[in-house]
């Protein structure tokens, strides 16, 4: 076997093939394919990365901390409503696009910026939800984040323009500390505490998205492959995805810019652009 360039690591005897300016892994060529993305994916798109090359510290809100009282969402909702008006702005990348010509098994993603359904995937489960959808915390009643975006620039008139200088981070929110004015409207049904239809840290994935996810995983045979796209898979509820497909026997490639912590379980790991490898892959399959 050829030696590897340094962006590619082989394991388990499984070399990637050299296709254009991407390396594509022969084993991803001809059988099944379901895929699991994170946040690098969307990096072309103009959203932050949470741990990728220079990356900015990230200290996400937890659900505990969002319940624990009206400051706290306050300071949640200030940032966020700044992000917002920036991520809903963003459009799917090549490597989204790519995705939905490749039209995996199934296609999970880690992230909530909802571009895998607007570049046309058919087969999508948002892990961790989707941000433009907001929940009430009482009655459970889901309303659009678009329609509360506009009732809060109404309750806090000059807000955006006042801080439009601040810096985006990977969540969706900005680097702000000055929240302790903002308004935050409640429920317009109960009145109720609102909050974004996301899994927050110290919240479960919801049991049937992992079931779907597992069904998939377990679907596929040796002949197959399980694509892990722009995900350090630090976080468990897209790591455990991996660790079922390696002690099944299905090969994992992985490809991120950086180390991952299923590298150890991969077939193939590629040090590459999301993009760029995808366009290549979905040129290759096609």
């Amino acid at each position: 076997m050829s030696a590897l360039p340094t962006s590619a690591v082989a394991r388990n005897g499984v070399a990637p093939a050299a296709r254009g300016d991407a390396q594509v892994p022969d084993l991803l060529l001809g059988g099944r394919l379901v895929v699991l993305t994170g946040a690098g994916l969307s990096t072309d798109s103009g959203i932050p990365d949470y741990r990728g090359p220079g990356s900015p510290a990230r200290a996400p809100m937890t659900f505990g901390e969002f319940v624990s009282g009206t400051s706290a969402r306050q300071r949640y909702w200030a940032r966020s409503h700044l992000g917002w008006s920036r991520m809903r702005s963003a459009s799917p990348n090549a490597g989204h696009r790519a995705l939905a010509a490749i039209d995996p098994e199934l296609l999970i993603t880690q992230n909530v910026d909802g571009l895998h359904e607007a570049a046309g995937g058919r087969r999508v489960v948002a892990l961790h939800g989707r941000i433009s959808q907001v929940v009430c915390l009482t009655c459970r009643l889901t309303s659009s984040r678009a329609a509360l975006a506009s009732r809060m620039a109404a309750a806090n008139p000059g807000y955006a323009e006042a801080h439009a200088r601040v810096e985006s981070r990977p969540d969706g929110d900005v680097d702000l500390d000055d929240t302790a004015g903002f308004v935050v409207p409640a429920c317009e049904d109960c009145d109720g505490v609102l909050k974004p239809d996301v899994v927050f840290f110290g919240e479960n994935v919801p049991a049937p998205r992992v079931q779907r996810c597992y069904g998939a995983v377990d679907a596929l045979t040796a002949r197959d492959a399980l694509l892990v796209v722009g995900s350090s898979l630090t976080v468990m509820s897209g790591f455990r995805f991996v660790r079922r497909a390696a002690r099944a026997g299905v090969p994992v490639v992985i490809v991120n810019r950086g180390a991952t912590r299923g590298d150890d379980l991969a077939s193939v790991t590629l040090h590459a652009g999301c993009s760029e490898f995808l366009a290549e892959l979905a040129a290759a399959r096609s």
